[in-house]
């Protein structure tokens, strides 16, 4: 049996906040008219596992697969970048890795087959959790070949399919409004995966990845950047102005401070490393921080 020291090495355990703060914004959303009854709690519980091991999966696949690659052993790694190193440093633990990805697929698939089972939403249900699937197993061998396929992967996951998934599993029904919410966590979410691209440009390259640090210039990153940090903070505000989210979810803004920074930062340190770590730390808190503030936005009301 590997420790669980490096089965979290593997698994990427400090990133899987990110799915736990997005739970908690798809919980929020499917609160009113609930309340915190023992079978709700009961299944937000089954929720955030499902999202945990699907997030636990595509980390445990892309690090077999970059492992086997090569790539492992020629990345310039980040904090944030470059795999966790685990495997490099253990290769024996290779089987592991592949094992923890099927069977962490296995267990979000058991918990989705469950809800489908049991919700009147189950065919939204089925499609939500067929094209989260895909993503898993597409994104590191597929995925990461189509540069802006692989841009909006990440925030596709961690937006609109596990907060539209998570109300429709706990609810029964999602609306227009927080279909529209959930680009937020989306565009924070490609963010997230775009700025950590930008070490590994020469290694992805070596491996026949094609990413999109790859197609466009530094100031074209920096606009892509920038638009999609907007968009993020922006939208919400926008919504809660137009009556079509409530006004709590404008708590959004109070993010706006640290992208102006992060916008500086990358534009100082021109997209290279290590200059631009301080900017690879903000960009994480931001995605972090989004959901819970929205989460806490929607409950003030």
């Amino acid at each position: 049996m590997p420790p669980l020291s490096a089965l979290l090495g593997i698994a990427r355990g400090p990133f899987l906040l990110l799915s736990l703060n997005t739970v908690l914004l798809a919980v929020a959303l499917a609160w009113p008219g609930h309340g915190m009854s023992a079978e709700f709690l009961g299944e937000a519980l089954l929720v955030l596992l499902a999202a945990l091991a699907a997030h636990v999966s595509v980390n445990a696949f892309n690090e077999h697969h970059d492992f086997r690659s090569g790539l492992d052993l020629s990345t310039q790694r980040t904090p944030f970048s470059g795999g966790s190193g685990t495997l490099p440093g253990n290769p024996q633990l290779l089987g592991a890795a592949l094992w923890l990805g099927i069977l962490s697929l296995a267990v979000t698939l058991s918990i989705g087959a469950y809800f489908v089972l049991t919700s009147p939403a189950w065919p939204a249900l089925l499609l939500i959790g067929g094209l989260g699937c895909a993503l898993i197993l597409a994104y590191t061998p597929w995925l990461t070949r189509k540069p802006w396929l692989c841009l909006f992967a990440p925030g596709l996951a961690f937006g609109p399919l596990m907060l539209i998934g998570g109300q429709l599993a706990l609810s029964g029904q999602t609306s227009a409004s927080a279909m529209l919410l959930s680009l937020a966590p989306l565009f924070l979410g490609n963010n997230l995966l775009l700025l950590n691209q930008l070490p590994d440009i020469d290694a992805d390259r070596q491996v026949g990845r094609l990413t999109l640090p790859m197609c466009l210039s530094p100031h074209a990153i920096l606009i892509v950047l920038g638009l999609q940090w907007t968009l993020a903070l922006l939208l919400p505000a926008l919504l809660a102005l137009f009556g079509l989210c409530p006004s709590g979810v404008a708590l959004s803004l109070l993010l706006a401070p640290l992208a102006l920074w992060t916008a500086r930062r990358c534009h100082e340190a021109q997209l290279q490393i290590p200059a631009l770590l301080p900017a690879m730390t903000a960009n994480v808190a931001m995605t972090l921080l989004l959901p819970v503030l929205l989460a806490i936005g929607l409950h003030l009301n």
